[in-house]
């Protein structure tokens, strides 16, 4: 039969909290303290779930600033990486407390559907096309748009040689590539099915370098991620300027009406540091010691434009 345990805990005006646990066992009796029936009944007061994207974790910025936050509200950040397709879906299921993404117009989608509360910019850079030095689509210093046309124009043709290397893994990179095939007046669909030259790996940032490295490729890349990786790369950036290549950066707390589960109250506290003086500045700053170069300018509280 199972058996009944009364757990009385006085606090400093003598008054009595009872806690009545019911714990059934075929072995034996478990022992229980105060503190794990509390952690019991709130399985996330001690941690905070964060899912944010490869781009952003690529760069290391989060070595810096998980330590910084777990230390400074007592707190065990969970950190799950994937593209902001994945990021999305984590949020929508209610696996996280918080993400961090780069795609606005599905950001702002997010919040409509009553899966997060608000949206915060809180860093951006820029998207860059890179490639082999030899450039032998001859792309370099073209607009986006006009980049990606020349690149499938000089290459559809070859049925061998891979040219250009998607993430293909409805990343935000991903999102903005199928943007910029789209705002150059070519079908998605048409493109990646257009040949060889084209190939959708799947895969994260700074995997994506790597690959289109070895291919002697072009890629699209966000720049904080192309520099962080820089120095085991032949590739240079040869197409970085252009308002389509800006990159925004958000933190959004999950809905707790919507996800019972999520920790909101820490969530908060992480978008209070995130925007803070403090570590924006630190955001404007990172990179330069280790790259020679800041990966991120801090957005201080403000939608770029």
């Amino acid at each position: 039969m199972p058996q009944i345990y009364e757990v009385s805990l006085k606090n400093l005006s003598g008054s009595v909290i009872t806690l009545v646990l019911l714990m059934a066992t075929l072995t034996g009796l478990m022992s229980c303290t105060a503190e794990s029936i509390f952690t019991e009944q709130n399985p996330h007061s001690g941690r905070l779930r964060l899912a944010t994207t490869t781009s952003l974790y690529d760069t290391g910025l989060w070595d810096s600033l998980e330590p910084m936050f777990e230390d400074r509200y007592g707190v065990d950040l969970d950190i799950i990486v994937g593209g902001t397709g994945e990021v999305l879906e984590a949020g929508r299921r209610g696996d996280v407390d918080i993400v961090t993404l780069h795609d606005k117009i599905r950001e702002d989608e997010f919040v409509s559907q009553g899966h997060g509360i608000q949206r915060y910019p809180i860093a951006y850079n820029y998207f860059v096309i890179v490639g082999p030095e030899s450039d032998p689509c001859r792309i370099k210093n073209m607009e986006p748009e006009a980049a990606f046309l020349q690149i499938m124009n000089q290459c559809k043709s070859d049925t061998e040689t891979i040219r250009f290397i998607s993430r293909g893994d409805k990343s935000g990179t991903h999102a903005r590539e199928m943007f910029l095939w789209q705002t150059a007046g070519e079908d998605y669909e048409s493109v990646r099915n257009s040949g060889k030259w084209y190939l959708e790996a799947g895969a994260g940032m700074g995997a994506i370098l790597m690959l289109a490295d070895e291919k002697s490729a072009y890629t699209l890349a966000v720049n904080s991620t192309y520099r962080a990786f820089k120095e085991r790369l032949d590739l240079v950036s040869l197409v970085d300027t252009g308002f389509s290549l800006l990159n925004v950066y958000s933190v959004i707390a999950i809905n707790q009406e919507n996800h019972p589960n999520a920790n909101v109250d820490m969530s908060n506290n992480l978008i209070t540091f995130l925007t803070s003086e403090e570590v924006q500045d630190l955001i404007d700053d990172y990179g330069i010691n280790k790259y020679g170069t800041a990966l991120f300018t801090a957005a201080r509280g403000e939608e770029q434009q």
